[in-house]
C-alpha cells in the first residue's frame, strides 16, 4: 500500500520496520520492549556492530550470573552491548549501570517482560537508558497491505504470511501461558489466568467492571486487578482511560482495554473468519485503527495520552488525543449525520483541536461544521507521511 522497501523475510513476505534503532542508540542507551514475536531479536541482529547476550541461552545466562564483569573483559571495543531478555536476570543491570557510567558503553537491553524489572531493588540505571517499544506490524511495514487479511491474522511477523497462520496463533498463545506466566511464576492458577484472558478478548475494547468480571470469574477484584497487571507487564494489552476533561456532560471514568494484536485477540476468544461488514469486523477495524495510532505515536517518540470519552447520557467518541484531536471509527462505507452524534456532542466543549471521522467512505470530505471524513487508506497514509500538522505541533 504505502510502497516501503524491505530489509529482513519472515516466510515469503518482506517486512521493513518502522523504529530507527540506530538513530535512538546515538542518543542514549535504550531498554527496547515488546511482545513475544515482535521481531525484536531479528531487528536488534540487524544493528552493525554489536556484541549480543541472548539471555534465554542456557550457556550465555549462566556465565553471565557467575561472572557479570564479562561484559567488560569480553567487550572489544564494540558500538553497542545487547542484552536480550534482560528481565531474566534483572541483577546484571547493576553492572551495566557501572560501565554506562564508568567507561561509557553503549547498552541495548530487551526484554517481553517488565514485570521482575518493576520489583523492589532493581537498578533502572537512573535515567541512563530510556525506553522505546516495538509493536506487531504496522500497515506501512506491509507491502500490498490486504486490510481484511489484517483484521483476521494480527501482525506478528511469523503469524501475517503464514499458510497456517491458526496454527501459529494457537500455539503463540499457549506459548504465552506456559513460558510468560507458568515459567515466571506470576501467577499459580494457571487455568484460572486462562478464563481470565479468553474473557480479556471476548470483552476487548470494552469498558472494565471489576465487580462484574469478578463474578463471571469467581475471583476476587484483587486478584482480577493483579491479572490485569500482569497483560500490563507482559506488554499483552493496554488500558484506554476515560477522558474526564468535559464540562457540560458528565463522563464515565472507568477504562477500556485492548490487547495488543489482533490475531491473538481473535484467537484467544476463539473468533471465526471476520468478513467485511460483519459486526466483528467493526469491532476488528476500531482496534486496528487504535494500534495504528498508538504504534506512531510511541515510534515518533511522542508524549501524547489516548483516551476515550462516553458521557453518562451515551455520546461517546472511540479515541482522544489530548487537546488535539477526537477520532470516531466507523466501519461503514458512507458516513452520515447519525454517526456524527458522539463528535458533535464531544465537540460542543472546545477542547480539542480537530475532529475526524475514519472509515470505509471513498473520499475525504468535511462537514460544514469542520468534521473530516477519512477513508482509512488516506488517513493513515497522511498520519504516517507526517502530515497532519497539528500532531507535530504537539
Amino acid at each position: 500500500m504505502y510502497g516501503f522497501s524491505s530489509n529482513r523475510r519472515y516466510n515469503d513476505q518482506m517486512y521493513r520496520r518502522l523504529l530507527d534503532l540506530p538513530l535512538l542508540l546515538q542518543k542514549k542507551s535504550f531498554f527496547l520492549f515488546g511482545p513475544r514475536s515482535t521481531g525484536k531479536t531479528t531487528l536488534v541482529k540487524q544493528i552493525p556492530c554489536t556484541r549480543f547476550y541472548d539471555l534465554l541461552d542456557a550457556l550465555t545466562f549462566q556465565r553471565l550470573v557467575k561472572r557479570p564483569s564479562l561484559l567488560d573483559e569480553e567487550h572489544r571495543g564494540e558500538n553497542i552491548v545487547v542484552i536480550d531478555e534482560i528481565q531474566k536476570f534483572p541483577p546484571l543491570l547493576d553492572e551495566v549501570h557501572r560501565l554506562i557510567e564508568k567507561k561509557k558503553y553503549t547498552f541495548l537491553l530487551t526484554g517481553s517482560s517488565a514485570r521482575k524489572l518493576k520489583g523492589k531493588g532493581v537498578n533502572l540505571l537512573a535515567g541512563r537508558a530510556w525506553w522505546a517499544s516495538l509493536f506487531p506490524l504496522t500497515s506501512p511495514e506491509i507491502s500490498d497491505f490486504d486490510l481484511l487479511r489484517y483484521l483476521n491474522r494480527g501482525g506478528l511477523p511469523q503469524v501475517y504470511d503464514s499458510p497456517d497462520y491458526r496454527e501459529e496463533l494457537l500455539s503463540y498463545t499457549g506459548l504465552y501461558l506456559r513460558e510468560e506466566v507458568q515459567q515466571e511464576a506470576l501467577t499459580r492458577n494457571i487455568p484460572a489466568f486462562s478464563e481470565f484472558l479468553e474473557l480479556m478478548a471476548l470483552s476487548n475494547g470494552q469498558e472494565i467492571n471489576y465487580d462484574g468480571f469478578s463474578r463471571d470469574l469467581q475471583i476476587s477484584p484483587t486478584t482480577l486487578k493483579n491479572y490485569i497487571g500482569i497483560l500490563n507487564d507482559t506488554l499483552l494489552g493496554f488500558p484506554l482511560a476515560g477522558y474526564t476533561g468535559s464540562k457540560k456532560r458528565k463522563a464515565i471514568s472507568r477504562f477500556k482495554y485492548y490487547l495488543f494484536d489482533l490475531g491473538v485477540t481473535n484467537c484467544l476468544s476463539h473468533r471465526g473468519g471476520i468478513e467485511d461488514r460483519s459486526e466483528l469486523f467493526g469491532k476488528a477495524f476500531e482496534h486496528f485503527i487504535i494500534l495504528e495510532i498508538r504504534a506512531f505515536i510511541s515510534y515518533h517518540r511522542m508524549s501524547l495520552q489516548m483516551f476515550y470519552w462516553r458521557s453518562t447520557s451515551k455520546f461517546e467518541v472511540d479515541l482522544i488525543i489530548e487537546k488535539w484531536a477526537a477520532i470516531e471509527i466507523k466501519s461503514t462505507s458512507m458516513v452520515q449525520d447519525k454517526h456524527l452524534k458522539g463528535l458533535r456532542a464531544f465537540k460542543e466543549e472546545g477542547l480539542v483541536k480537530e475532529y475526524f471521522v475514519i472509515s470505509q467512505d471513498l473520499e475525504h470530505r468535511v462537514t460544514s461544521d469542520g468534521i473530516h471524513i477519512f477513508p482509512w487508506p488516506l488517513f493513515l497514509q497522511k498520519l504516517w507521511g507526517r502530515s497532519l500538522r497539528f500532531l507535530f505541533s504537539a
